[in-house]
């Protein structure tokens, strides 16, 4: 699986810690930083990080800012991007096995380390279930009329 991971100066270390832990489970990871604690926008890292999925770079998606909400709701901006806000394993679970989630978004300020490793797992190795969620997921990527 290849993934991409971005991040406000807010989540910095939770970042590089779930890089470690998808190249240690076998991910390619591309790491679109930052690498400091430098200042930096969320919406445009969260810009960065969907143009790498949606140009096929990479399959799924970690963005991460103070709360994790500025950038999912960049991210949802996109059409093909289903970013989805998780604060524990059982929201981690259902965004992708009821809505295909392909962007794990999560709070820096929020959750700690381990508490985001242990969502990133849940999110790792859950498969969408499809059934009847395909038919309302399709309605999710639909243009609003």
């Amino acid at each position: 699986m290849r993934w991409v991971l971005a991040s406000d100066h807010a989540a910095v270390d939770m970042r590089q810690a779930l890089a470690v832990w998808l190249k240690d489970h076998g991910a390619v990871v591309t790491d679109l930083g930052p690498q400091t604690a430098d200042s930096v926008d969320y919406p445009d890292k969260a810009n960065e990080l969907a143009a790498v999925i949606l140009s096929h770079q990479a399959d799924f998606g970690v963005l991460l800012c103070g709360t994790g909400i500025g950038v999912s709701i960049r991210a949802n901006r996109y059409p093909g991007i289903r970013a989805a806000l998780v604060h524990d394993t059982n929201t981690a679970h259902l965004a992708r096995a009821h809505n295909n989630a392909n962007v794990l978004c999560m709070g820096g300020r929020v959750l700690d380390i381990p508490t985001a490793i242990a969502c990133l797992e849940t999110f790792y190795t859950t498969d969408f279930e499809g059934g009847r969620h395909a038919r309302r997921v399709e309605k999710l990527d639909k243009k609003p009329e």
